[in-house]
C-alpha cells in the first residue's frame, strides 16, 4: 500500500509541474538552513586550525563547501521527491510543489557537486576536495538512496555526512588532519541522533505513511526516547573532549559543561515525560536547544581563537 501511494505521489509531482521556477526555488533545493550550519562548522574548523591561509583561498574553500553541501541537499530532494510529496513538512519543497522537475534538480545537483569538488581541489588542496566529494557521495548515495529507506539506524550512520564540514575546513587550511577535527566530527556525529529523533517522535505518523523506517516507526516511542537519552549521555562528556585534550580553553569548557547539563536534563524529560505535559513538548524543547548547544560549542571555539589572535 505504501509503495502504491509513494508511486502515485511521485506521478502527481511530475504532473503538477508548472514551469514557474525562479531563483528562490533553485536556492530552496540547496536546503539553505542546513547549509548555513554546515558553513558555520566548516568556518570554525578552518579558523581554529593552526597556521595561516590567504583570505581569498579561505573564502573560496568555504564557498566550495557551501555549494557542495547545497548540491548534496539538492540530490537528496531529487531522490526523495516521492517521500516529500507525502509528508506535510516537505510538500512545499520545489519538486512536490511543481516548480522544478526531478530531472532539473538532478542536473543542478550534479553540476554543483562537480563544480564544488573540482574548484576546491584546484584552488585549495586535494585532501579537502576528496573529503568534500566523499561527503556529497555519503549523503546523496549512502544515506539518501540506501540507509534512509532500509534501516532504523539511518540517521545514526548517515549523520557522518553532517559531521565532516569542520574536518574539511581544517584540511583546507592545513592540508592534513589532527585529533581536534576528529573530536569535532565525533561531537556532531553523536549530536545528530538525539537532535533528529527528538523531532522524529512528533513526525512518526508522517514517516510511517511515507514508508520511511525511522526509529519511532520501527521501534516505537519508548525505545526512541531511551535511545535519545543514551546518546545524550555519551554526547555530554564527548562535548568536553576538546577541553580535556587541551585543544580548547575555559570559555569552551564552561559552555560544554552548562550545555551538556541542559541537554541531559531535556533528554531526561523526553525519557520521562510528565503526564500533564502537552504531546511532544519535551521533544520539541530538546530539538530546539540541541541546535543552540551545537552552535554555542563551535562559537566558543571561535571566540577563544579570536581572543588568542587579539592577544598576539
Amino acid at each position: 500500500m505504501t509503495e502504491l501511494s509513494t508511486t502515485a505521489a511521485s506521478e502527481e509531482t511530475q504532473l503538477a509541474y508548472d514551469g514557474g521556477a525562479d531563483v528562490a526555488d533553485y536556492f530552496a533545493l540547496l536546503k539553505p538552513r542546513v547549509m548555513s550550519l554546515v558553513v558555520f562548522t566548516a568556518f570554525v574548523g578552518l579558523m581554529v586550525a593552526p597556521g595561516s591561509i590567504h583570505p581569498v583561498i579561505g573564502f573560496t574553500a568555504l564557498l566550495c563547501i557551501a555549494v557542495g553541501a547545497g548540491a548534496a541537499g539538492c540530490l537528496n530532494m531529487w531522490y526523495d521527491a516521492d517521500i516529500d510529496a507525502i509528508m506535510t513538512r516537505t510538500q512545499k519543497r520545489p519538486i512536490p510543489a511543481g516548480k522544478v522537475t526531478r530531472g532539473e534538480a538532478l542536473g543542478f545537483g550534479l553540476t554543483l557537486s562537480v563544480f564544488s569538488v573540482v574548484t576546491l581541489g584546484l584552488t585549495v588542496n586535494v585532501l579537502s576536495a576528496a573529503l568534500l566529494a566523499f561527503t556529497i557521495f555519503f549523503y546523496a548515495v549512502v544515506y539518501t538512496m540506501w540507509l534512509k529507506r532500509s534501516t532504523a539506524q539511518n540517521i545514526v550512520i548517515g549523520g557522518a555526512a553532517g559531521a565532516f564540514p569542520p574536518v574539511i575546513g581544517w584540511a583546507a587550511k592545513t592540508g592534513g588532519l589532527d585529533i581536534e577535527p576528529i573530536l569535532l566530527f565525533l561531537i556532531i556525529f553523536f549530536w545528530t541522533p538525539p537532535h533528529f529523533w527528538a523531532l522524529a517522535l512528533a513526525r512518526a505518523g508522517e514517516y510511517a505513511r511515507a514508508g520511511v523506517p525511522m526509529l519511532p516507526v520501527i521501534a516505537g516511542d519508548r525505545v526512541t526516547r531511551l535511545q535519545i537519552l543514551l546518546y545524550t549521555i555519551l554526547l555530554a562528556p564527548l562535548g568536553m573532549t576538546p577541553f580535556w585534550f587541551g585543544r580548547a580553553g575555559w570559555i569552551y569548557g564552561a559552555t560544554a559543561i552548562v550545555g551538556g547539563i541542559v541537554m541531559l536534563y531535556l533528554a531526561w524529560c523526553v525519557w520521562r515525560p510528565r503526564a500533564d505535559a502537552p504531546p511532544h513538548r519535551d521533544g520539541y524543547r530538546l530539538f530546539g536547544f540541541s541546535i543552540l548547544y551545537l552552535f554555542a560549542l563551535f562559537a566558543a571555539l571561535l571566540v577563544e581563537q579570536g581572543a588568542r589572535a587579539f592577544a598576539l
